[in-house]
């Protein structure tokens, strides 16, 4: 499960800081560190709280009796057992559930609301001029037409783009990387793989993609969340021979 490993830099840290006689808690307990062996535990304390705070919050734990869960470490170090292991265990695996149960709650309201916002903003944009939308709901507006053949699904592409969610925030640009992409046409998002098959090559467009042509429900990493509406500019530079 977790990783209680002692780091030797924080421990390193610690030691150095010795030369101080106590630590304060966050609740301004002093803690006095007389010997190296004080400030030893002092850092493999810390060091389990730092595992431990981060395992708590990716379980959505943040909000323990911290009292009672440091006496129940003293207690399985003293090999103390006020509760029974199966005991604990069907008390925590019911919390957990019921900790999922209210998370995946509060995610189905927030994927609703963007996907509902979505929406909105494409029915406002699509009645913009020279925006058009395809049968599919994907919107795009040429800034550059192009002269060149026009890809295949089959067929890759270099393109140089910029991608960002309707407020505003980038979550990817080969521009900034200084290099364009390289892909196939129908190895991405249904949204690009409809849109770069209507572009002549050296043309740039804007694009409107729904989530649904997106990474819909789920989202992808930390930088899209689910049901988002996504924008790019994509400048289609070449057909890869």
């Amino acid at each position: 499960m977790m990783n209680l490993k002692l780091s030797i830099f924080s421990l390193a840290a610690v030691l150095l800081g010795a030369c101080s006689n106590q630590a304060t808690g966050q609740k301004g307990r002093e803690v006095p560190l007389a010997s190296t062996l004080d400030s030893v535990s002092y850092g493999v304390g810390s060091d389990v709280g730092n595992n431990l705070r981060m395992n708590l919050k990716q379980a959505g734990l943040d909000s323990l009796n911290l009292d009672a869960m440091f006496a129940g470490m003293r207690d399985a170090m003293d090999s103390v057992e006020r509760i029974s292991p199966d005991q604990v265990k069907a008390v925590v695996q019911a919390y957990m559930m019921e900790a999922q149960k209210k998370q995946m709650a509060e995610q189905q309201l927030k994927d609703e609301a963007s996907l509902a916002e979505g929406k909105t903003f494409l029915a406002e944009n699509g009645k913009k001029a020279g925006v058009v939308t395809t049968a599919s709901g994907l919107q795009y507006e040429v800034l550059k037409a192009g002269t060149g053949a026009k890809p295949t699904a089959e067929q890759t592409v270099k393109v140089h783009y910029k991608g960002t969610l309707i407020n505003g925030k980038q979550f990817d640009s080969s521009y900034d990387r200084g290099e364009p992409a390289e892909f196939p046409v129908n190895a991405v998002i249904p949204g690009w793989t409809e849109a770069l098959q209507l572009m002549p090559t050296g043309s740039r467009w804007k694009l409107w993609i729904p989530s649904e042509l997106a990474y819909g429900q789920h989202g992808a990493g930390a930088d899209i969340p689910g049901n988002s509406t996504l924008i790019f500019e994509v400048e289609l530079l070449d057909i890869v021979k």
